[in-house]
C-alpha cells in the first residue's frame, strides 16, 4: 500500500480549512475613513462600501452594500478629541473614530443587493431612547419583514471621553429566508450602531463551523498518525 506522509495530509486539512475559513468569511463595516479626517463629522456614507465614494469623497473596500440618503458617520471622541457626544470609551481599537447614525427621519436602511441569510451582529448606544433592528426581503425597506429586534437604552459611563453615549453594547439577530435591506431605526441623533458584522453572530468572530472544520481536520491528521505508528 502506498503510504501518505503526514506532512501532505496535514497539508490538505490546511488547505480545507483555509477554504472553509472563507465559506464563511466575517465581514464587518466599522465606519472608519468614511469621514476625510479625524476629528471630522458627518459625512454621508453613500456608496462607500458599494464601489463608490462618500460625501466626503472617500472611498472603502467594495462589499456591495449601500446605504439610505440619510445614514451618516458620526465622529467619535477620544481622551483628546471631542468631536461629538459619542465614543467607544476605549474599547475598539480599530473601530474608535466612526460610527453609524442618522439626523433625519426614524430609521436608515442597509441595501446588500446581493442578499445575506441566517443573521448578523452589531454594536450599538443610546441613551434614553429605544431603537429597533427590522429585516427585510427587499430593498430599502420593502417587502416582507423577515425579523425585528428591539433594543433599549444602554449607555453608561466613560470616564474621560466626554460622551453621554458610551459604551457600545454588543447584539445580534438571526432569521429565516434571504435579506436584501436592514432597517436601523430610532429616534434621529438618539441612536448610534458599529461593527455591523456578517457571517457571525457575535461582532468580528467566526462562526462555529469555522472551528468545527478545523477541528475535524486534526481529527483526521491525528488519525491518520495512530495507524502509521501501529504499522511500523
Amino acid at each position: 500500500m502506498k503510504k501518505v506522509s503526514i506532512s501532505a495530509v496535514a497539508a490538505a486539512v490546511i488547505s480545507l480549512c483555509a477554504v472553509g475559513s472563507a465559506s464563511a468569511a466575517v465581514i464587518s463595516l466599522n465606519f472608519e475613513g468614511i469621514n476625510a479626517t479625524y476629528p471630522s463629522g458627518y459625512a454621508f456614507i453613500d456608496n462607500f462600501y458599494n464601489g463608490g465614494v462618500s460625501s466626503d469623497g472617500t472611498t472603502g473596500t467594495n462589499f456591495g452594500i449601500g446605504f439610505s440618503s440619510n445614514a451618516q458617520a458620526i465622529c467619535l471622541n477620544s481622551t483628546t478629541d471631542f468631536c461629538s457626544n459619542t465614543s467607544r470609551g476605549g474599547l475598539a481599537p480599530g473601530s474608535e473614530k466612526g460610527a453609524l447614525f442618522f439626523l433625519s427621519g426614524a430609521e436608515t436602511f442597509m441595501n446588500v443587493a446581493a442578499g445575506f441569510d441566517t443573521g448578523f451582529s452589531f454594536n450599538y448606544v443610546s441613551a434614553s431612547q429605544p431603537g429597533s433592528i427590522n429585516v427585510y426581503d427587499g430593498l430599502n425597506g420593502t417587502g416582507n419583514v423577515l425579523a425585528t429586534l428591539s433594543l433599549s437604552p444602554n449607555a453608561g459611563s466613560c470616564p474621560g471621553y466626554s460622551a453621554g453615549f458610551c459604551p457600545f453594547s454588543p447584539s445580534g439577530i438571526g432569521f429565516a429566508g434571504t435579506a436584501l435591506s436592514v432597517g436601523f431605526a430610532g429616534v434621529a441623533n438618539q441612536i448610534v450602531f458599529d461593527d455591523v458584522t456578517f457571517g457571525s453572530i457575535t461582532p468580528g468572530v467566526p462562526e462555529p463551523e469555522t472551528y468545527a472544520l478545523m477541528l475535524a481536520g486534526l481529527a483526521t491528521v491525528a488519525a491518520i498518525t495512530r495507524r502509521r505508528k501501529a504499522s511500523v
